[in-house]
């Protein structure tokens, strides 16, 4: 399997339309990169560059340490499997699969080694002499998938292969998708969605991407845990982070704020002197709000109440002029809709930015 290097690498369209700048990543054999970002980010075109499919306007790209700029797709060792299944409908399982690797000329024999290893793997051997007509979406979306496995590529591409299933089916596939990784664990897949759920659950390192660059490249728990700027804090997570502006008025190991809107947040954050007086906000997760009878970082009216059965969901009445808060708690608690709750958070769970961004990264 194989190494990426990106350096520098930008996408312009029309010589002044530029969609992704700076973009420098080092991708591992056998990791499981996930792009992952709002609609228009350029995900998908990033992608599309790796694969050759889109012209990278500048910057270099690397794969196994040999440039490949200008060397066309099917030179690169790369599979690509699309949002759209794209399988031929007169043809079988078995012939969608073995279709590129007879163009390749490969011998029958070593066409149906490849196909049979491949739909062992994706629990399709007893559909290979079906039409993709017969097969559910789940099915062709794996069938997709086998006839990128049997080619033995250096990289797997995925541009959001569950788009197209419904909520069950992309639970399923997400899952078959995982436990196909663990049988090929050497090797580099590129995988990019809007879902955050795929991410978090499917990568070895999770690459936020905004403002035409990255966001933040880690972890999903290092994102989680960790955000190092207000984007990444609330595009991770569901519900996303409550941000909430105050002004530092402690300083040290745990930083105090008092909110504009009269609560007090501790924060395991360290701050220098120099920062009392600062402006802040500051970044609690739904989860990680608790009602408390003692000090509290935010005091309001229940609004709405969403019980889901595993959790509650919170929606505190904005203040004039303020933010909608959410909180979630576990259990059931519909009973709480109307009246009015203090709220705290653990001082580790309590994050604060300044300009957009973390002060834990400064």
């Amino acid at each position: 399997m194989a190494n990426l290097l990106l350096r520098n690498i930008e996408k312009t369209y029309g010589g002044s339309v530029n969609v992704l700048k700076d973009i420098n990543l080092d991708i591992k054999t056998g990791e499981l990169i996930v792009f992952v970002g709002p609609s228009g980010c350029g995900k998908s075109t990033l992608l599309r560059m790796i694969a050759g499919l889109e012209k990278i306007t500048d910057g270099e790209l690397q794969i196994d340490g040999v440039l490949v700029n200008d060397i066309p797709p099917s030179e690169r060792g790369i599979a690509m499997v699309f949002q759209s299944y794209a399988l031929y409908p007169h043809m079988t399982v078995r012939d969608n699969m073995a279709f590129a690797l007879k163009l390749a000329r490969k011998s029958p024999a070593e066409i149906d080694a490849a196909v049979t290893a491949a739909a062992e793997k994706l629990q399709l051997t007893e559909y290979l002499d079906r039409l993709p007509k017969a097969l559910s979406g789940g099915q062709r979306q794996r069938v997709a998938i086998g006839r990128s496995i049997v080619r033995d590529p250096k990289v797997y591409l995925f541009d959001e292969p569950l788009s197209n299933l419904d909520a069950a089916l992309r639970v399923a596939t997400r899952i078959e998708i995982a436990e196909l990784k663990e049988q090929m664990p050497d090797s580099t897949m590129i995988y990019v969605t809007h879902d955050q759920v795929e991410a978090m659950t499917l990568a070895s390192r999770i690459v936020v991407l905004a403002n035409k660059g990255i966001a933040q490249v880690g972890s999903p728990l290092e994102l989680y845990e960790r955000p190092e700027n207000e984007f990444v804090a609330q595009f991770i997570g569901s519900p996303q982070m409550n941000l909430l502006p105050g002004e530092v008025i402690e300083t040290g190991e745990t930083t105090v704020v008092r909110l504009d809107g009269g609560g007090i947040a501790r924060s395991g954050v360290p701050t220098r002197d120099g920062d009392k007086g600062l402006r802040v906000n500051v970044g609690v997760r739904p989860e990680d709000m608790v009602p408390t009878d003692g000090e509290a970082l935010f005091e309001g009216d229940v609004n709405i109440v969403e019980a889901l059965g595993e959790v509650t969901l919170l929606y505190f009445r904005p203040e004039a002029g303020g933010e909608a808060v959410i909180g979630k708690l576990g259990g059931i608690h519909a009973d709480l809709k109307g009246q009015r709750l203090r709220m705290t958070a653990d001082p580790s769970r309590v994050h604060i930015f300044a300009d957009g961004q973390s002060l834990l990264y400064r």
